[in-house]
């Protein structure tokens, strides 16, 4: 089994996030991100198999060792090979550090075949739409929704979570970072 960890936002950065993702399904367009039911999020990491307990128990761990950080969602972007597409958070040497610290912390569990996911490869993004398989004309118009109606956003990333990549997705464990 495939797992995550992932990166949480507050509720109401959460929620306007989301809501890009159901216009591309209001407009008729795609569905494919509401189907998988996982909640916007940063993409720390990705491991082949993991001791569920243990990681949970280490992402506890982790959580209670780091504080609340500020989101600031300023670009959108797309992955032109998934035909995924997201928006960016603007990043910082402290975000990065915090991916980092979370791969030394977690560095037990298989990751081989996640390489983009790991430190100094990592493009963190929030994905809002998966158009892959759907036709190639909706990744364009979704594109041109989302680069419509995107505003800036800020907020806070606040929790940590374990997942199991399995659809729709499965949340195994959520810690929530220091105040």
């Amino acid at each position: 089994m495939q797992y995550a960890i992932e990166l949480y936002y507050d509720k109401e950065t959460e929620q306007k996030l989301f809501r890009l993702a159901e216009r591309a399904a209001e407009e008729k367009l795609s569905t494919k991100f509401l189907e998988w039911k996982t909640r916007p999020h940063l993409t720390l990491a990705c491991f082949n198999d993991v001791d569920e307990e243990k990681c949970a128990e280490q992402l506890k761990g982790f959580a209670q060792n780091h504080k609340r950080m500020p989101a600031c969602l300023t670009s959108v972007g797309m992955f032109t090979d998934t035909k995924t597409i997201f928006v960016s958070p603007l990043m910082n040497s402290s975000m990065y550090q915090f991916q980092r610290e979370l791969h030394e912390y977690m560095n037990s569990f298989d990751k081989k075949g996640w390489e983009w996911y790991c430190p100094d490869m990592w493009v963190p993004h929030c994905t809002v739409a998966l158009t892959k398989e759907d036709d190639d004309s909706v990744f364009f118009k979704v594109s041109d929704l989302i680069l419509h109606e995107f505003e800036k956003l800020y907020g806070e990333f606040v929790s940590v979570g374990l997942v199991k990549i399995s659809f729709p997705v499965e949340e195994i464990y959520t810690a929530q970072l220091s105040g």
